[in-house]
């Protein structure tokens, strides 16, 4: 039996899919509690843009990657990408995240799975940003990608990223708990570049209506660089660290599991390439796997005929095992491409990079 995770119940409940009476009252009572989540976030942005609250400026330039909106917007690739970028032009880049989801002195997901995608990149992860720049700086890092920043205020960022998924750009058009967004649309006015993710997945038309969309919420401020990007597979890995060709999906019978914000779009890729997706079961976003989870994972293969199980890089870190009960298992790998504005945005980062480089590095 596919279970049904509260995430994937809560879409569907937002964006109005599930209908009757009981959800048209819970709709109505999540309204009430987004109009003071409203004002909250209202407040605190005036106050950061007023002076307010303080805002601390690390030693080092400090890249944000961030979005608007709850759940897989394509962050993580596009934090590689980044650090990645600065890393190819001589920089000593650090990635600085909250740790969400993480025991005291462990990796988060995103963390374990950026050190496999970039071994070379330290991770500092901390709940106080400004405190995880500044250990980042101090163990030799000249340049910080911040993970999930943009609503993070208090750690003042050299460059301002926002990731904006194609397939749902707007967070059902409400803010949460009624819709999926962290604050308002005019957020976007803060930022100096919006990356479209998953761009591939919808029409040109409709690429141009979300742009017209974002850039008329900035409401008179500078439209942000735009550049639009797609999540390429490029691989199999299992937990031994072997990678295989995606050619070995084709005509495959496959179990795929994700505990990931976005996890149909992870089924669309599979099926893209091949794969005979035979069960799927998706997942709460940072899901922590028992080993009832994996049995039962083992037995809905079983019952499926399935082959192969695939996961994604962010689940199967957890795993940290080959094979499901004798069925192999291995994640699919992406990482992101840019594929209109990449030369703008490239030059967008360095520049940003430079400019602090000019200046000093005095707050």
């Amino acid at each position: 039996m596919t279970l049904v995770p509260d995430a994937e119940s809560f879409k569907r409940l937002v964006d109005g899919t599930t209908r009757g009476p009981g959800p048209s009252l819970a709709r109505l009572a999540l309204a009430c509690l987004a109009a003071p989540y409203g004002l909250a976030v209202a407040c605190r942005n005036a106050a950061y843009d007023r002076g307010l609250l303080s805002v601390s400026r690390g030693a080092v330039p400090v890249i944000s990657i961030g979005n608007l909106t709850l759940g897989g917007t394509g962050k993580t690739p596009l934090v590689a990408w980044a650090a990645a970028l600065l890393a190819r032009h001589g920089r000593r880049p650090a990635i600085v995240s909250r740790g969400y989801g993480a025991a005291p002195g462990e990796r988060s997901d995103e963390a374990a799975e950026l050190a496999i995608l970039l071994p070379g990149v330290p991770h500092v992860a901390d709940r106080d940003r400004v405190a995880a720049a500044a250990r980042a700086s101090a163990h030799g890092a000249d340049a910080v990608v911040l993970d999930d920043g943009f609503q993070h205020r208090r750690l003042a960022r050299d460059l301002d990223i926002v990731a904006v998924d194609a397939t749902d750009p707007f967070g059902c058009g409400r803010l949460f708990p009624r819709g999926l967004l962290r604050e308002p649309l005019g957020g976007l006015a803060r930022a100096q570049a919006v990356v479209l993710t998953r761009a591939s997945s919808i029409e040109i038309a409709d690429r141009v209506a979300i742009r017209a969309a974002l850039v008329a919420a900035c409401r008179g401020s500078a439209p942000p660089l735009w550049a639009e990007a797609d999540h390429r597979p490029v691989g199999l890995r299992d937990a031994t660290g072997a990678t295989r060709p995606l050619a070995e999906l084709h005509g495959r019978r496959v179990l795929a599991f994700a505990g990931i914000g976005n996890p149909a779009a992870f089924r669309g890729s599979l099926a893209a390439l091949g794969a005979d997706v035979v069960a799927f079961r998706p997942l709460p976003d940072h899901h922590a796997y028992t080993a009832a989870d994996l049995e039962s994972l083992a037995r809905e293969a079983a019952a499926a005929r399935a082959d192969l199980a695939v996961t994604t890089l962010k689940d199967l870190v957890k795993i940290r095992r080959p094979a499901l009960d004798g069925l192999p298992l291995a994640a699919l790998e992406i990482a992101i491409e840019i594929m209109g504005g990449a030369d703008a945005l490239e030059r967008l980062v360095l520049a940003a990079i430079a400019r602090r480089a000019a200046v000093g590095a005095a707050p």
